[in-house]
């Protein structure tokens, strides 16, 4: 029996694009913050409360001049109920920044304390606790935050 060359390398590739493609789609197409799914909010307050609350607030109040740079040029934790600017990134934003870090996403070296969960939190609980924050937020926010991708 011959083997049919071509057909391995074909067979290889679309093997390796179904693989390529079956890991991007369950990366970016995560859960979800779904602020009306109670079971994930649930979840999502619990690990605020263990891993944001002592940076940004247990009622997402964020530090004090979150706006202004210390002296080593860092910005404070910013808050994250509907004063802060949390609301005006789409989830898939917000997901990156919890999981990566806000470095990660901002060329050149931007000075930050925001380092990323990734090695932390598994993706359902980063959704979870981004759930939970919207959550929080009056119905008017979430929807503006909802249109924004």
């Amino acid at each position: 029996m011959t083997i049919n060359r071509w057909g391995l390398v074909v067979a290889a590739i679309v093997s390796g694009l179904g693989l390529a493609g079956w890991f991007y789609a369950s990366y970016s197409t995560v859960a979800g913050a779904d602020a009306k799914d109670d079971a994930l909010v649930a979840l999502g307050g619990d690990i605020y409360a263990r891993n944001c609350a002592s940076c940004h607030g247990a009622k997402l109040e964020g530090q004090k001049d979150w706006r202004v740079r210390d002296a080593a040029g860092y910005l404070p934790a910013p808050p994250h109920d509907e004063t802060g600017h949390t609301w005006h990134h789409g989830d898939e934003m917000l997901f990156k920044i919890t999981k990566f870090g806000t470095a990660s996403l901002i060329p050149g070296s931007y000075k930050t304390n925001m380092n990323g969960f990734g090695e932390t939190l598994s993706d359902r609980e980063i959704w979870a606790a981004l759930a939970f924050i919207k959550s929080q937020w009056p119905e008017r926010i979430q929807k503006r935050q909802a249109a924004i991708k």
